[in-house]
């Protein structure tokens, strides 16, 4: 199995933690960092809306909580029909911890995605930006 495989499984498995009460849209995600361990994280909605987290912001947080310094591999699941990608503020948080990452969109059918962050955030406000403020 390659590494993509081990971490589809292992986001599949963490779904059931996601606490999505109003939105019943349960998301899941599994990231690979830098030391080579997997940390995985799910949505966990708020009733106001702008407190909630993110399963792919939630799996990075842990892994920077655990000492990973970057990511290189994120899986995200969703129990549907068709892959979901990462909204704006996730690709950002992705791109802030691995600006070469692979990532992947995976669901319930066969359809999957996959990107590079490039492809999804190009031209990315970062560090480099603040360093020639």
């Amino acid at each position: 199995m390659d590494s993509m495989n081990s971490l589809v499984e292992l986001a599949k498995s963490a779904i059931g933690f996601s606490y999505a009460p109003y939105s019943s849209f349960k998301v899941a995600a599994a990231v690979r960092a830098d030391n080579d361990q997997v940390y995985t994280g799910v949505n966990v909605e708020n009733a106001s809306y702008g407190l909630t987290q993110c399963a792919e912001r939630s799996a990075i947080c842990s892994a920077i909580a655990n000492g990973a310094k970057s990511i290189t591999e994120v899986v995200i699941y969703t129990p549907t029909k068709h892959p979901t990608p990462p909204c704006g503020a996730c690709r950002q948080v992705i791109q802030e911890f691995g600006a070469n990452v692979k990532i992947r969109a995976v669901c319930d059918s066969e359809l999957q995605l996959s990107w590079t962050m490039s492809d999804l955030l190009p031209n990315s406000f970062n560090q480099e930006q603040l360093n020639n403020a």
